[in-house]
């Protein structure tokens, strides 16, 4: 028996040792396991994206966060963080539809992501007259609303006038006219799309930049995803360190909303 202090059980302390660096490995595995499938997810699935510009208005406001599925159109290079060069056109492909909301990269600047409406598909011929669609010859068909009902839609200041467009295939949303029907691409066209592209307009029809402007006809190679629901926004009314004034600048009536 040893005098002076407590006994020591040198057995007891390896075996806390082994405890410790066990949960230790346990706890690093489950954070890998975790941080890989997100990884996997963003690649091939769901990437979220937020808006930086006006252009989907009324549909989509700057500060919205949306997740886009990869898995809509199939794969192409586009797809892929850094765009790498591992194949040519797309694999697992299913064609886009009239009124899918659509990220893209453009033939002339293939590093920015672009969102817009596929409102034309191969072989359609697209024209703009006085501010209406028109595709294949037919006016597409648009109702206005009403000053009331902007509020409603988080949409209560819009200068000139917002519609709802009903499209050939059924699909409805909202576009807004600013200039009432005599912007500079209110009288545009008409074009026919080529073979494999789309043809897409933002919903904002008299402030964006698309297929009847400098983005022109977009490849169906160049598709990154369909917009499919919002998951957080914001109207920039807090700065991020305004954490006092967070709570009022969520937008908390379109979170979880889908995108139509």
């Amino acid at each position: 028996m040893r005098d002076g202090g407590p006994e020591v059980d040198p057995d007891r302390d390896a075996e806390a040792g082994e405890t410790s660096a066990g949960a230790f490995m346990e706890t690093l595995r489950t954070v890998v396991i975790a941080v890989l499938i997100a990884l996997g997810v963003r690649t091939f699935a769901y990437e979220p994206f937020n808006i930086p510009s006006g252009s989907m208005e009324p549909t989509l406001l700057i500060g919205d966060y949306l997740f886009v599925s990869k898995l809509s159109y199939g794969y192409s290079r586009y797809s892929f963080p850094f765009s790498p060069d591992l194949f040519e056109g797309r694999i697992f492909f299913s064609e886009p539809e009239l009124g899918d909301v659509a990220v893209f990269r453009t033939p002339r600047d293939d590093k920015t992501d672009y969102i817009k409406r596929i409102v034309g598909l191969p072989g359609d011929r697209i024209e703009t007259r006085d501010g209406v669609l028109h595709i294949n010859g037919e006016p597409v068909k648009r109702d206005r609303v009403l000053p009331s009902q902007l509020a409603e839609i988080d949409y209560p200041s819009a200068a000139g006038a917002v519609y709802i467009e009903t499209l050939p295939n059924g699909r409805q949303h909202f576009i807004h006219e600013r200039f009432l029907d005599r912007g500079p691409l209110d009288n545009w066209g008409p074009r026919t799309v080529r073979p494999g592209h789309i043809f897409a307009m933002g919903d904002n029809r008299d402030n964006s930049q698309d297929s009847r402007s400098n983005v022109g006809q977009i490849p169906f190679e160049n598709l990154v995803g369909r917009a499919d629901v919002l998951f957080f926004s914001q109207d920039g009314s807090a700065a991020w360190w305004e954490f006092w004034g967070w709570p009022g600048a969520i937008r908390f009536g379109r979170i979880g909303d889908l995108i139509e």
